[in-house]
């Protein structure tokens, strides 16, 4: 029970460089250093098992954390990859995994995306936790888990990215800087 956990030997998975994980579905993601993500099926805690090693033929090479994020039918890794920085991995998609419907497909990872960081990349904050639905023409028609669950008007949009004399807001990325500064341009 959650008020009473114990350790269950035969519920270890060992891995050699475990450090930021997180659980999503069926599957815990573990940071596993140089071996890149350890995929754990948790399906049964009591008897997790390894389901896949994947550093994606070296594209991983240091990483520290993950976090699990889902776009429309798509499932993605977000891992903070120490020296090499932030990496983007889809794990399930209509062309990846032809039986990605369901509660939890099996994983088929593909590193997609990645970006350098001027300073070792080593953890990840939470992603939001709400879904949105959006028309063909890309537009936003609701926000999930918002009270009165309907699309923000023009308004309410533009609180997002504005300023009260209405000049957007900057952000840059200054480790060490106490407050975001507007741009004076």
């Amino acid at each position: 029970t959650p008020t009473r956990p114990r350790k269950r030997p035969e519920a270890t998975v060992p891995l050699a460089n475990a450090a930021g994980f997180t659980v999503a579905r069926t599957y815990a993601y573990v940071a596993n250093g140089r071996e890149g993500l350890a995929i754990i099926d948790v399906k049964r805690p009591h008897a997790a098992r390894l389901f896949q090693k994947w550093n994606g033929d070296g594209g991983l090479v240091d990483s520290r954390d993950v976090m699990i994020a889902s776009t429309n039918a798509s499932l993605f890794a977000y891992v903070a990859d120490g020296q090499g920085g932030l990496k983007v991995v889809q794990l399930t998609s209509p062309s990846s995994q032809p039986n990605f419907y369901g509660f939890s497909p099996e994983p088929r990872p593909e590193l997609i995306a990645r970006k350098a960081t001027r300073t070792p990349a080593l953890s990840l904050s939470r992603p939001l936790e709400r879904d949105r639905a959006v028309d063909e023409s890309g537009g936003q028609v609701a926000v999930f888990g918002r009270r009165g669950a309907r699309p923000f008007n023009l308004q309410e949009m533009q609180r997002l990215y504005l300023d009260k004399d209405g000049e957007p807001w900057f952000v840059e990325d200054n480790p060490g800087v106490k407050q975001a500064q507007r741009n004076p341009r």
